[in-house]
């Protein structure tokens, strides 16, 4: 049943908000109000129904992006056109992808986050009809860019709907959910396009996006709440827009933190993009045993969100992002050691990916967090440029490092480890700049 949009709802603090949701959408029809107990279990109840929305909504962009790497090489001998050119399909998704991220999140601070979410998700369902229909690379390059515009919608506004509704270390926990599947998404997704593609064929790959967008649409015109008071939108004129994007960009802090996820994720990224040479061409699997690979690193990640939300309340964001990082260097540090030594083999090949997805997922929640606390006042706005940030740094490694590489295990654990090492420099840049300005750590979600 769609939430009630009482004055209640909207002319509240994100406490009080969380509180009075719960509350209001349990509430019976009589006029009996719910014992306490009654009334704390339905509020758990619809704030898990909220965390998993929020999940499946930020696991679009990401699951869409590579869902079809099985199929590359199918496509390109149906279309006749080398690897290389189908290969470029994927930047054809990831830069509107990009681009569109950075106004997602402000369009969401005008006009509020549930109306965008919903009409995004209608026009990315239309656009995987077209790319299963495509008659050539040409049409099939179309319909992804248009894909890649609409996909980043869910992922921009769910982590402004995540800060729009909670504070501190429940924050921090729904985020850590969050992150289970924007993090999970990538290396779920070519183990199903795998199954999909052997079954039934290339198309059925954008068959089962159009159809999982479509149902992501349904459920958000049932349950998504409005989050963002009207009192509280932001105007989408252009001076007041550019000021906003001119003090996210100047925000050395913002930056830090932003490059440092980037980094941190960019480092799994390139072996998700390089999946089809490091699995078939190295470790000599065929199309339906992805699960290789991302069944460690799936295992890693959902470990990974699993601890942060356990150390929410118990550690600060700063501590946890410091042993995150201590688990990372660990993973990367092993894995570049194993493949100077020996030849690509399993598990061992495979192993430090997982410890490095805990190390991952336990710090991007943080640091999420860390920099929308830098703007409370246009939370969607510095999503967006998260996002872009985020969505620029895997186009590069598309287009660039994954094909530079993928030509043996050695260079992709080389990569994993000079990525890692550049987002720690990066999170240590954010703390030196916190010093030197004399800022507390005193943000609600890193307490």
């Amino acid at each position: 049943m769609r939430p009630p949009r009482s004055p209640q709802l909207l002319a509240c603090t994100p406490g009080q908000f969380a509180d009075r949701w719960g509350v209001l959408h349990s509430a019976p029809s009589s006029s009996n109000a719910p014992s306490g107990s009654a009334a704390a279990a339905a509020q758990a109840h619809h704030h898990r129904g909220l965390a998993l929305l929020l999940a499946a909504l930020s696991a679009l962009g990401p699951f869409s992006t590579d869902t079809y790497l099985p199929s590359l090489q199918e496509i390109g001998r149906q279309f006749g056109v080398s690897p290389v050119l189908v290969q470029q399909s994927l930047t054809a998704y990831m830069v509107p992808f990009a681009i569109m991220t950075l106004w997602h999140g402000a369009i969401s601070d005008a006009l509020g986050r549930r109306r965008p979410t919903i009409v995004l998700l209608a026009c990315f369902a239309a656009a995987s009809i077209g790319c299963m229909c495509a008659w050539d690379l040409p049409s099939l390059m179309f319909f992804r860019a248009l894909q890649g515009m609409s996909a980043g919608a869910g992922l921009v506004i769910g982590r402004a709907i995540v800060r729009d509704v909670f504070d501190g270390a429940e924050a921090r926990r729904m985020m850590s959910q969050v992150a289970i599947m924007f993090a999970v998404a990538p290396a779920v997704g070519p183990v199903i396009g795998g199954w999909l593609h052997v079954w039934f064929g290339w198309r059925s790959v954008f068959a089962f996006l159009a159809l999982f967008s479509t149902g992501l649409c349904w459920w958000c015109l049932r349950a998504l709440p409005e989050t963002l008071p009207i009192e509280k939108r932001q105007s989408l004129h252009p001076k007041p827009l550019l000021e906003g994007y001119w003090q996210a960009i100047r925000s050395a802090p913002f930056v830090a933190l932003v490059l440092s996820i980037t980094l941190n994720f960019a480092a799994t990224f390139t072996y998700i993009m390089s999946a089809p040479a490091f699995l078939i061409g190295q470790l000599h699997r065929n199309e339906t045993e992805f699960i290789w690979l991302f069944g460690p690193v799936t295992a890693g990640i959902f470990l990974g969100a699993n601890l942060s939300g356990y150390l929410a309340g118990k550690l600060s964001s700063r501590r946890t992002v410091a042993i995150a990082f201590g688990i990372m260097a660990t993973a990367a540090l092993a894995n570049v050691a194993f493949h100077a030594l020996h030849a690509p083999a399993l598990p061992w090949s495979v192993l430090p990916l997982a410890l490095y997805g805990i190390g991952t997922s336990l710090s991007m929640p943080c640091l999420t967090l860390m920099a929308l606390d830098l703007f409370p006042e246009r939370r969607g706005l510095a999503a967006s440029c998260q996002a872009f940030v985020q969505s620029g740094g895997n186009a590069v490694v598309t287009a660039v490092l994954a094909p530079l590489l993928w030509g043996s295990a050695l260079s992709l654990s080389l990569g994993m480890l000079v990525l890692m090492s550049c987002g720690a420099l990066a999170f240590l840049a954010y703390l030196f700049l916190l010093r030197r300005n004399h800022v507390p750590d005193v943000a609600p979600a890193n307490r």
